[in-house]
């Protein structure tokens, strides 16, 4: 809701309040939206909200974790960090999985939590947690405010650090009695940062580099990451790949870089990658990696990772950059600025019509193939419907597990930050409040978020949000009444064992949304798919849609664990 004003800001003179002071440096950073959940020491803050009319709406969640993955959909479909406010202890402790999905994904995120006054930290407290201790791994910066007068300060600075060089998660602790403490409404908010300079330009001899390495290749092939999506470099990867005709792959948070659609597509490479993009990786001469951390579910077994390839990586951490794989051309930088440099670089090409060719036929030849149903519903053949009837235009979130790879594999997105979905961390819970998120951020796209039975239900509370708000985020429920991806590895590698992967109660989801004042349907036959798809798509609200699916379908192709890249089975049927 958005925040009314009831009484003046609280000052006395030339005297204004820490919490006062907070609300103040969030309107000047041009904050819109936050996502909280209030509590004891946070009180003096909300109590600000309260008394302050503010240009910003404050969105209530339903629980912390729903705070977060909101505010990590709302970042990722705008560009803009996200805010989140929780209180101290349990509030603060209820954000850690959120914070770090959002590091391992590099999300940027600005959070505030509230703390136990000052003179009490370290006496175990009436919910007090070490939030600075607890969050320091799993942070880009954090802060704990000692002083009001710093306050303004900390604030810019935190979200410079969270919107720069690698983007990330900046959390800000904030002792009760500093939020309610006077102060003089006379503060200085400029900061220095000699030890935070990411280089953004990438070095010219390594242009140079690259460049002729490229003209030297016979096989090459362009790698895409989120990192070109947070650079904004989507529209030069593709005037730079057709310029020269060069093939692109992308990771799973990569999708969207370079359209799907593309004939120089091949899709994603990796564990559920496509045959012909892990294969163009284990026999491609060079491989140039723009924003991607070579993490191991893109990887398989190191050692057949693009063996006969020189690997180029272009990446603004330079952490990134050969942890995993040996790097023959490192370049340091912002990836648009890299582009741009190659764009405008000398590139004789050698004549590669044989590899594209050699691709082309992996395509045509191993295409992601299913077993079609019509009761209960083939999940791939639902995903193919889904992007079919939203013309490949939704903003899609997801949960983890089976489904996601489904989606990632069966709709083509052609513009980028419209795939939201949680690559790292694997953050079951993720999706549905992802998608709220997503929605409040842009909220005139379709929002269609796809998830599992089992992730559904770990932050379905979500649904009064939708509600309250009748934010029209189309909930897709893919039921194989199963963990799905949990109950595929028993199958493969258990011997069937599927040790508590079924689940042999499910709510009735339909009746569930209803008892939120939600719009629910439940589709059990393929028949009836394609009608109540155009309807709810054409409906003006929130609906959950129980979809139930076959339980025993496989995401394939599947590169198994200890495997190389080109070690795929289930390619075929």
């Amino acid at each position: 809701m958005k925040v009314e004003a009831s009484h003046e800001v609280e000052m006395k003179g030339n005297l204004i309040t820490g919490a006062d002071l907070l609300i103040k440096t969030l309107v000047d950073a041009k904050v819109d939206t936050i996502f909280g959940y209030p509590g004891g020491a946070v009180l003096p803050i909300y109590d600000a909200l309260y008394r302050n009319e503010t240009p910003f709406e404050h969105v209530l969640s339903r629980h912390e974790q729903g705070s977060i993955h909101a505010a990590e959909g709302y970042a990722r479909v705008t560009g803009k960090p996200g805010v989140v406010l929780a209180t101290s202890g349990p509030g603060a402790t209820n954000l850690i999985t959120g914070i770090t999905d959002a590091m391992m994904d590099s999300i940027p995120l600005v959070i505030f939590t509230g703390q136990v006054a000052k003179n009490v930290i370290g006496t175990d407290a009436f919910q007090e947690a070490d939030v600075m201790g607890i969050t320091t791994p799993i942070t880009k910066y954090n802060y704990q405010v000692s002083d009001v007068a710093d306050l303004p300060r900390i604030v810019k600075e935190a979200f410079h650090i969270a919107t720069t060089g690698r983007p990330g998660p900046v959390v800000i602790d904030i002792p009760k009695n500093i939020s309610a403490n006077i102060t003089i409404n006379d503060f200085e908010d400029d900061f220095y940062l000699p030890g935070y300079q990411p280089t953004i330009n990438p070095n010219p001899l390594q242009i140079v580099k690259l460049a002729e390495a490229l003209s030297r290749a016979k096989r090459p092939l362009l790698l895409a990451g989120a990192g070109t999506l947070f650079a904004n470099a989507s529209e030069e990867l593709k005037q730079f790949a057709e310029k020269y005709k060069l093939p692109v792959t992308t990771t799973l948070l990569g999708l969207g870089t370079f359209p799907g659609t593309n004939e120089l597509s091949l899709g994603m490479a990796g564990m559920h990658g496509t045959y012909a993009a892990n294969m163009a990786i284990y026999e491609c001469d060079l491989l140039i990696n723009i924003g991607a951390r070579f993490d191991d579910r893109l990887t398989g077994k190191i050692a057949d990772f693009a063996p006969n390839a020189k690997v180029a990586h272009i990446d603004i951490d330079p952490a990134e950059i050969g942890k995993n794989i040996k790097t023959d051309i490192p370049v340091v930088a912002d990836a648009k600025k890299t582009l741009i440099a190659l764009l405008d670089s000398k590139i004789d090409m050698q004549n590669n019509i044989q590899w594209l060719e050699e691709l082309s036929k992996n395509k045509q030849d191993y295409p992601l193939w299913y077993e079609r149903t019509d009761s209960p519903i083939s999940p791939q053949w639902l995903i193919e419907q889904i992007y079919n009837i939203s013309s490949g235009k939704a903003i899609v979130t997801t949960d983890v597990g089976q489904h996601q790879m489904w989606a990632a594999q069966f709709y083509k997105f052609d513009k980028p930050n419209n795939w939201v979905t949680s690559g790292g961390l694997g953050t079951m819970g993720f999706g549905f409040p992802a998608a709220v998120g997503a929605q409040l951020g842009r909220p005139d796209d379709l929002v269609i978020s796809i998830v599992g039975d089992g992730g559904f239900q770990m932050t379905l509370q979500e649904l009064s949000v939708i509600k309250e708000r009748n934010l029209p985020v189309k909930v897709i429920i893919v039921n194989n009444e199963a963990l799905g991806m949990v109950r595929q590895w028993q199958e493969s590698f258990y011997e069937e064992r599927y040790s508590e992967s079924l689940f042999s109660e499910n709510p009735d989801f339909v009746k569930l949304a209803e008892s939120y004042g939600v719009r629910g349907v439940k589709v059990d036959k393929e028949a009836d798919v394609i009608q109540t798809l155009q309807d709810i798509f054409a409906y003006d609200g929130p609906v959950v849609a129980d979809f139930r699916v076959v339980r025993k379908t496989c995401v394939y192709p599947m590169i198994a664990p200890g495997k190389g890249i080109h070690e795929m089975v289930g390619v075929t049927k």
